[in-house]
């Protein structure tokens, strides 16, 4: 959520940076409610002082002896202003807030400029595009051929875009999961989590889901508990409403967790195969930080989340987001993008975002300093590290051979204990 004192000191900058997301974009009627409760605020605060001088008076009339019913109910009315005034603050408080939640946040100054995806920019890849003599096939026909992947039963149990893993794709994508988890605590130094999958109303608003992209969320009925689409949600949101000690900051996270997410908004892109379903797996990298060290800390989660990548040997490159095509709550945003032959080109895999204090503000989640005592909101980063079931599909992909087999990862093979399928 954008801060309202930063708004107030710089409207016609935030104007600015908002349009660079998209040319619609305004913080115009959060700026005028906010003059109005502002000032209903100096009018309640005037007659606050006004009732108190004339209530004074009542007791100096009482003491003379004199009659004060006409004073009285000046006083009276007086309150009923007040509690009138009070009451409109409140409504005006709400819409405000109801407003700020629906703006998206405001770009980092050096994110690219952009009107569509393809104005992102091309940082840097890792590997060449797989090319074989003989013809690449895609992952869904191999998958469902060898058994690994049972598309129709896994529809028959619940619906499209629900997978079935069975034998030894069950076993690599076990596989995948753990070596994940195990780079980024061993190596990286993050505190493994396994959080609840059932998430409360608050903590999908302090991570942004709610209320922008509630058509996209699964939503338990008759209660205040929705399926996480991302273990952002839950993870990010272990600090709600907590004030941690700078000296205990950085702190990394990541969770391995099953995300559930309807894409309501996606009908008809990447049907086929394990791309874009409903219901996948994904390690999360989450980070708390001071401002200071973000941006430092940002990039070091994106190589992180390269690292895997790297290690599983897959050809990859790494995105910087335009303004156009970032999520809602990032300020920056890294892309990391595997090679898919079945697409001759190349997939997200992972998004790598800064929020800055965007996410804290909406969850309450604050810092204090250790100099000053001052209390400040933390600045939140996260990324997948990496989406389970694409690295899988690209592994099928990439590892291919002439003879029908696919060859393992050498990292993976203590994990899946063979090294061909």
């Amino acid at each position: 959520m954008l801060d309202i004192k930063l708004i107030r000191e710089n409207p016609e900058k935030i104007n600015e940076l908002l349009k660079r997301r998209n040319p619609n974009l305004s913080i115009n009627e959060v700026i005028q409610i906010d003059i109005e409760r502002r000032a209903m605020q100096t009018q309640a605060d005037e007659l606050r002082a006004k009732r108190k001088i004339e209530s004074q008076k009542i007791g100096e009339l009482k003491k003379q002896g004199e009659n004060t019913d006409e004073i009285q109910e000046d006083v009276r009315k007086i309150g009923d202003e007040i509690k009138f005034l009070e009451e409109k603050e409140v409504e005006f408080d709400q819409q405000q807030r109801n407003l700020l939640l629906n703006i998206p946040n405001i770009p980092d100054e050096t994110t690219p400029i952009g009107k569509s995806e393809n104005d992102n920019k091309i940082v840097s890849g890792c590997g060449e595009p797989t090319e074989a003599e003989f013809e690449l096939r895609a992952h869904w026909d191999i998958v469902e051929e060898k058994g690994l992947v049972d598309f129709e039963r896994g529809v028959k149990l619940s619906q499209s875009r629900f997978i079935l893993y069975r034998g030894k794709g069950a076993v690599l994508e076990r596989a995948l999961i753990n070596f994940f988890l195990d780079v980024h605590t061993k190596e990286h130094g993050y505190e493994e989590i396994l959080p609840p999958v059932l998430v409360n109303s608050a903590a999908m608003i302090g991570t942004g889901q709610l209320p922008k992209f509630a058509e996209d969320m699964y939503k338990c009925e008759n209660e205040d508990l929705y399926m996480i689409p991302t273990a952002e949600v839950p993870v990010t949101n272990i600090y709600q409403g907590e004030i941690l000690a700078e000296e205990d900051l950085p702190k990394y996270m990541t969770a391995y967790t099953p995300c559930f997410r309807r894409e309501a908004g996606s009908a008809g892109k990447d049907t086929r195969g394990l791309i874009r379903v409903h219901q996948f797996n994904k390690v999360e990298l989450v980070k708390l930080t001071t401002p200071q060290t973000s941006h430092d800390e940002h990039l070091k989660l994106t190589k992180n989340a390269e690292k895997v990548l790297e290690l599983l040997e897959l050809p990859y490159r790494r995105l910087e987001l335009c303004t156009a095509d970032m999520g809602f709550s990032a300020n920056k945003c890294f892309d990391l993008e595997v090679y898919m032959p079945s697409y001759n080109g190349y997939k997200e895999i992972s998004s790598c975002s800064n929020f800055g204090d965007y996410q804290a503000r909406r969850a309450n989640i604050r810092y204090r300093e250790k100099s000053s005592g001052k209390t400040q909101f933390v600045h939140t980063i996260n990324g997948s590290g990496v989406a389970v079931g694409r690295a899988f599909a690209a592994i099928i992909e990439n590892f291919q051979q002439e003879d029908g087999t696919i060859k393992i990862p050498r990292v993976l093979q203590p994990y899946t204990g063979f090294d061909t399928i």
